[in-house]
């Protein structure tokens, strides 16, 4: 599928939103952006990894963050999430200040505010699927309860089976649902597919949305596929540390329908 703005008659204020990229209630970003750097030093040896990025991002939003490796995708997402913190520049929550934040109210943050799901599933093996999800509703305000959660990506007659007895698709859609139970503000995904086939990687694709469009979690996604971003509100195309270029989707592929 070719990526780009879908032009034609306009189709109502929801498309003209989705084409400015703007939230359904007209709020400002909450994630916002400005200058951000990330320098890795290795004794005299320092490599960039991100050089300069602007971005807003909407509540509510998909978005999908495109580019090859080594282009800097990884490492804004975990500044975004509060796993890293920028060499400098601003990268802010809402009123959540991540540049300079101590690692305690880093902590907070992710805890209360965000979703991983990285492209190893890292469940553990002794504990089934509704346990798995239970290690986090056990800790967290207001959880989903692990079925719910479960059911959410399709896994309701996968409760009690343990991660041995799960595809690879099984378990990352486990892995969503962890994720998505303490009811997170916003689900950042790093590669989801990248170990899965095409049908399974579907699957979780699918999950991914209804999460999205389902409870209106911002979503995040980065990939190299840019099949992918078909899916999405915004493709961000990152190059060399920077953001390349930007597509807008206002009719949005399903994940059905994507091939690759």
């Amino acid at each position: 599928m070719a990526l780009g703005t879908t032009s034609g008659p306009a189709v109502g204020e929801q498309a003209l939103r989705a084409l400015k990229h703007e939230p359904a209630d007209g709020g400002g970003p909450v994630f916002t952006a400005r200058g951000l750097t990330k320098t890795y030093f290795m004794g005299d040896l320092s490599v960039p990894a991100l050089r300069g990025v602007d971005l807003d991002i909407f509540a509510g939003e998909f978005v999908v963050l495109l580019g090859p490796s080594g282009s800097g995708k990884s490492t804004l997402l975990n500044i975004l999430g509060g796993l890293d913190t920028p060499t400098s520049g601003v990268a802010r929550w809402r009123d959540h200040d991540l540049a300079t934040a101590t690692e305690a109210e880093l902590t907070r943050y992710r805890r209360d505010h965000v979703g991983f799901v990285f492209q190893f599933y890292n469940l553990i093996p002794s504990l089934t699927a509704r346990e798995n999800v239970a290690l986090v509703t056990e800790i967290v305000r207001d959880p989903m309860s692990p079925e719910e959660a479960l059911a959410l990506v399709g896994l309701s007659d996968r409760l009690d089976h343990f991660p041995a007895q799960l595809s690879g698709g099984e378990q990352q859609r486990v892995a969503i649902a962890r994720a998505i139970a303490k009811r997170p503000a916003v689900l950042l995904c790093d590669e989801p597919t990248g170990a899965l086939d095409h049908e399974t990687g579907i699957l979780v694709l699918e999950a991914i949305r209804r999460v999205n469009e389902e409870l209106g979690t911002t979503a995040i996604v980065i990939t190299h596929n840019v099949v992918i971003g078909g899916m999405a509100h915004r493709v961000l195309r990152m190059l060399d540390g920077r953001i390349a270029g930007e597509t807008r989707n206002v009719v949005r592929a399903k994940a059905a329908d994507l091939q690759w």
